[in-house]
This record gives structure tokens, sequence and C-alpha cells, in this order.
């Protein structure tokens, strides 16, 4: 053995090894139990990055269960992304000049599907970079023709029980990104913001009613003005006529219990295109819905609605400017004051999000979480760590209905048909239909929205299962455990849960783990803009992935924020050294004494004992998702326990030939390094076969007590 390890030399071979034997495909024999873990599908868009390699917890206990015996099978696939794929495909778009309306929708989906497979092969790398024993055999992709049958199949599923329907409904809009997103996926700033106080004319008279608003532009698009019915300054003009400014468009004063009069001046303007509580309150009172705000951001106008030329193709920002200015020298302006409210953003571009009225398809969510709920509640499935039971009920209990389509390209499209005659949609499993099941008519158009990604990776456990080898879904579904970040517990975890559920009558998983968030050292997220992104595969050029493993575990625990730093990293490759270091010591007195297991001394027999406590303690902390505490018991036990003290105190012992001395360090070290193979794969099994033994230690069984 060389003086020094050096994880350059051995860990692509030992990967290659482990490979191409099969060690990481599953035995399944008669006396095996199934354990089964799907990986999270990473985004096939770019590169992996530290939150990633968190799925170390993943191949731990696929290890673990490996060696305990079981039938373990991960999983691998890749996720197409739908909407953040095609975001970043643009931005490369950008940077030639050039944008998603350059291209025909055909070849945009093809352009996007070179760049994804492109980085799909890179990200395969990197996770056998990391060392993640998956079962390559059955790779899957979200957009593989089987998987996108499955999804078609459950959407028509869906539609005929009565859970999908298609409805004109607010969405939330990015106009700069061009699709709508659900309640999860935007973000909110507090902001403070200009409150403008403007009066509304009442018809044939000199009165007016003050209305105060944030949005102005909207104003162009009103269809009433709403009080409280108990508000006693109103009761007078309830049931009279306004006249819109600008516009001059007669409109009611209505009440309504839905309006707070400790807001602004009491009385609200009704917007129902773009306002989800006006939106609301018009749908009660059977109000018209105007859109004044196209789907590109800019001021539009309809038959119905006749906006002024001037205002007409501006974006919203000038066309406020314009409107306060006018407003003024009418002499509608009463004031303006600063108010603290709630934005809506685009998570990913950051442009404030927009709501808008657009025919979508809708899940009715409610009947699919009520057996989701029962499933925790029940504890079918249980949620590590236990306190995001809560978040989880109250996310269910108050669910609404979900929108499911998409204006992408990228992406499932939706199997739905319009009638040019009747205009009723027909649905299928993917199939196009020869004709309108509602008029017999021909000519049937499909929807160009695709589907929401979560609606397709929420199908993730049975669909892989179902697509992969014969047998697997009947032999390893429901699976074992669900790992994944817990800010990802409503957009997925949930959802996979009520579809699972609904899908197959049974549960997806039988426990979800919700692993740590990296951060930076200081506890700050990382992002490229803070300069304090730490690359994964940087750190496994520099000290190897054993010594990255051991980091993102060791200190930390499930649901919490883990910080990383280099100097950390760096830290565990000397933990690796240490290992190589007494292998090399083992080594070099084997070629002068024969190891064999005769009179024990009491310091041997301690050793041993400590060992057996040792193994029934990390067999149990595996058991029960204690990854921190395994890898502190096994770090401290053999740098301290066995090279600190025993291997010290035995040296004038090997000195004069003890053969006993001998075979008790091989013997608790080789049970050591299968107690850290889970954790540290790569050096384990390399100091494994250095040491003579000619089973890979992948494939070798969990110590057992020793006598």
């Amino acid at each position: 053995m060389e003086k020094q390890y050096n994880h350059k030399v051995f860990e692509t071979e030992i990967y290659n090894q482990w490979e191409n034997s099969g060690s990481f495909q599953p035995k399944i024999t008669k006396n095996s139990k199934p354990f089964c873990i799907i990986l999270p599908p990473p985004n096939a868009n770019a590169d992996l990055h530290l939150g990633h390699a968190m799925y170390v917890v993943e191949d731990i206990l696929v290890r673990f269960h490996r060696m305990l015996g079981d039938s373990a099978l991960w999983l691998p696939g890749a996720d197409h992304a739908g909407f953040e794929t095609q975001y970043v495909y643009e931005k490369k778009l950008a940077k030639d000049g050039k944008s998603r309306f350059d291209f025909k929708r055909d070849t945009l989906y093809k352009n996007i599907w070179d760049f994804v497979h492109q980085n799909k092969t890179n990200m395969e790398n990197q996770l056998k970079r990391l060392g993640f024993s998956l079962d390559w055999s059955r790779e899957k992709f979200t957009l593989d023709p089987d998987i996108v049958n499955i999804v078609w199949d459950t959407f028509k599923k869906l539609y005929d029980d009565g859970l999908v329907y298609r409805g004109k409904r607010l969405v939330n809009y990015c106009t700069s990104c061009g699709t709508s997103f659900s309640d999860l996926e935007t973000t909110h700033l507090e902001v403070d913001a200009k409150l403008w106080f403007i009066k509304y004319p009442v018809k044939d008279s000199q009165d007016f009613i003050t209305i105060a608003t944030t949005r102005p532009e909207t104003c162009l698009g009103d269809v009433a003005v709403a009080v409280h019915p108990d508000d006693k300054r109103y009761k007078n003009l309830v049931g009279k006529t306004l006249v819109l400014p600008i516009i001059n468009r007669e409109i009611p004063i209505i009440s309504d219990k839905a309006v707070d009069p400790k807001f602004g001046s009491g009385a609200v303007k009704i917007t129902p295109a773009h306002d989800e509580n006006d939106w609301n309150i018009g749908q009660h009172h059977k109000l018209k819905v105007l859109q004044i705000i196209g789907f590109d951001g800019k001021i539009t106008q309809s038959e119905d609605n006749l906006v002024p030329d001037e205002f007409v193709g501006l974006y919203i920002s000038k066309a406020r400017k314009l409107i306060l200015e006018k407003l003024v020298s009418l002499g509608l302006m009463e004031k303006e004051t600063i108010h603290h409210t709630v934005l809506a953003k685009c998570y990913k571009c950051n442009a404030t999000i927009q709501p808008l009225p657009l025919p979508q398809w809708f899940i009715k969510a409610k009947p699919l979480a009520a057996p989701a709920i029962e499933a925790v509640r029940l504890r079918r499935i249980n949620i590590v760590p236990k306190r995001f039971e809560k978040v989880y009920f109250n996310w269910l209990n108050n669910i609404h209905d979900w929108n499911i389509s998409r204006q992408v390209v990228w992406g499932i499209q939706i199997p739905a048909w319009q009638c040019a005659k009747c205009n009723k949609w027909t649905v299928t499993s993917g199939q196009k239909p020869n004709k309108c099941q509602h008029c017999t008519h021909l000519s049937l158009k499909q929807d160009s929205d695709t589907f929401d990604t979560w609606f397709s990776s929420g199908q993730w456990p049975f669909a892989t299962l179902k697509t992969t080898k014969s047998g697997d879904f009947n032999y390893f579904y429901p699976t074992s455990v669900m790992d994944t970040m817990w800010d990802i517990l409503f957009f997925w975890v949930a959802r996979m849960i009520m579809l699972g559920i609904y899908k197959t009558g049974e549960i997806p998983f039988k426990t979800v783990y919700l692993h740590s968030r990296v951060t930076d050292a200081k506890g700050q997220k990382m992002s490229k803009s803070k300069g304090n992104v730490i690359n994964p595969i940087e750190m496994i050029d520099k000290y190897g992935a054993d010594a990255l493993r051991l980091s993102l575990i060791f200190g930390t625990s499930a649901g919490t924020d883990l910080r990383m730093s280099e100097d950390k990293i760096r830290g565990f490759r000397n933990f690796t050294n240490k290992l190589w270091n007494i292998a090399r010591f083992i080594k070099i007195n084997e070629e002068n004494i024969a190891p064999k297991k005769e009179k024990l001394q009491p310091e041997d027999q301690e050793m041993i004992k400590k060992l057996n406590i040792l193994i029934t303690k990390t067999t149990k902390d595996l058991e029960s998702y204690n990854f921190s505490q395994s890898s502190q018991d096994l770090y401290q036990f053999v740098w301290h326990e066995l090279a600190d003290k025993y291997l010290e105190n035995i040296k004038t012992r090997l000195a004069n030939k003890d053969k006993a001395a001998l075979w008790t360090l091989t013997e608790v070290f080789t049970t050591s390094l299968k107690l850290l193979h889970p954790l540290i794969p790569f050096i384990t099994e390399i100091l494994w076969q250095q040491l003579g033994n000619k089973e890979k230690l992948i494939t070798s069984s969990w110590p057992k007590i020793k006598v």
C-alpha cells in the first residue's frame, strides 16, 4: 500500500466494479424482503448542486438494507421539469439574441429535448461520482413514452370520475414567463406601496364615492363599487349608479359582507378579472368579467369594454402613470398615502404576478386530500421529523383546487381536444379522438397547454415501478422511504400521496424522511450571486466523495439547516487518511505475524465488547434514521478507541509477534469498515479488498455480535 490515500486513483475504478458486477441490482429471493427507494428525480437542465448530494441518506439506507440481506432497490430517474427547464433554455436562447417565439412548437420542443439529454448524461455521471448505488438498469425519465401514457391515463380517470374540470378562473400569471402557476409557486414580498384615493361620481348627482386602490390601472375594468351592508356611511348610496372615471361606463354600488369597512375609505372597486376577492364578489353578484390587462402584460380592450386608445398597448407601469395624470386633471384624485401590502412575485423571474382570467384544467383536491390525511393520521405513513405532520395536515385541510395547466411547450401535452362546432372537450388517454364525443363533429384541436410538472412527478413512485422490470410494481410497491427536502412537502410529497392512493389504492411509501437544507457556513442560502456556492464535484476532486458524504451527515438532523464549509469537508478527508493508515499498519504487521484468535488478553476482550456495543447501536441508529449519531459514534470509535488507544497499547505486543493482538485489531477494523460502508463506501471497499477479502464489501452481510 502507498503511504498516503489518493482517492483519485480508486474511486472511478471501484464504482465501475460495483456497477459492472451488478451489485446495484436487487437479488429477489423467497427469503428476502423488499426495500425500495425511488430517487427524487433531479431536474435534467443543469449540473447537480450540493443539495442533491444530500441524497447520501438514501444511499446509506440502501447499502445498509442490502447488507442486511434485503432485496434493496434504489431506482434512478430524471425530471423534465417543464417550466423550470424551458426557463433555463430561454435564458440560453437570450444569450444568442433569440427567444422562444423564433421557433415553431415542434422545433422548440426538439431543441429543448437535445439540451436536456446532454445535461441528463452529465448529471448521471455526477451521481456516480457521489458513489450512489443506483440501479441504472431501471433508470426512468419523466418523458419516457410509457411514463407519459400513465400520466395521460391518470388524467382521463380523474376526468371520468368527475375530479377534473375545465373552468375559467383567475390564475397566477407571469406575463414575463408566459405561464400560470399554482399558489405554491408564487413568492410573496412585503412592501410599502402607494394607496390612491379616487373619486367616482354618482350618476345625475353632485355626489361622489371615494375608493382606495393600490392598482389604479385596473380601474379601467371596474364593474362595480362595493361597501359593507352595515356601513352607515354608504347606506343611502347602495343601489345607485356611478360613472366610471375616464371610461364613463355606468357601474352599480353594491353591498357585500366581504368588504372590510376599515380598509381605505370602506368602499372598494370591484374588478373581477384582476383580483381574487373581486372575482368571488363578482361571481356572487353575477357581475361581468372585463379583462383589461393582457397576457403580454399590456393594457387591452374588448367589445364589452372600450378602453381609450391612448392606453391600449401600454405596459402596466406606463399606463398607471398616464391614468394617474388623467385623474388629477379631471379633479378626481383625492389623495395618496402609503400602504403596507404583500405583492405576489414569480418565483423564477421576480416579475409581479398578475391575477388573470384563463380557462384551465383543475383538479378537485379535497376528495383526494381526505385519504392522504388519514394515511398519515393512522400512521400508515410516518413523517420524519414528526413535527412536520402539523404542517402537512394544515395544508391538506385547507387545500384549494389544483390548477394543472401550464402555458409552456416543454412537457406532457394535455390529452384534451376541443370541438370546432360545439366547443366542448373530448378527453382521452392520449390518443387523438376521431370525432367529438358530444356532437360527432370531425374537426378537433388539442389543448396547447402542458401538465404542471408536479402532476406528472406526483405519480412517480407507481409510474416508475409499473414501467421498469416485470414484477417490480407488485414486489416493491408501496416503496419503503421517500427522502426529500422539507420545502417540497406540499409541492411533491403530499401530491404523491394523494395521487398514489387514488390511482393504486395503496400508499406510495411508508416513511417520509425530510433531510436538511444545505446552507453556507453563516446559515445563508447558497446562490451564485452571493458567491457562496460549494460545487460538490469540485469538493470530490479535492477531498474525495467519502469526505463530502461524511460532512453532509455529521452533526446534523432531519428537517433542519445544515451549515457547510470547505473546512468541514477537508476535516473528514483526514478521517479517510486515518483509515488508510490503520489498514497499512495491519498490512505491514501481517507480513511478520499470522493473526489468530487465541489467548485473548483482557484489553482484546474489552475491545470486542466495545465493538459489539457499536454494532448494536449503529444498527439501531440506521434503522431509526439517526445518521448523524451513527457517524459520530463510528468516528469516535475508530479514531479514538481503536487508533489512539488500542492500537497504541498493542504495539509492544505486536513487536513480540502477538497473534491475538493482530487478530483483534484486524477483526475490529474490518468490522468497522462494514459499519462505515453505507456512509463512506469508497475508502471502505478499497481497504476491504486491500486486506485480502475476495468478496466485495458492498455485497457482504451486515456485522453480527462477536462471540
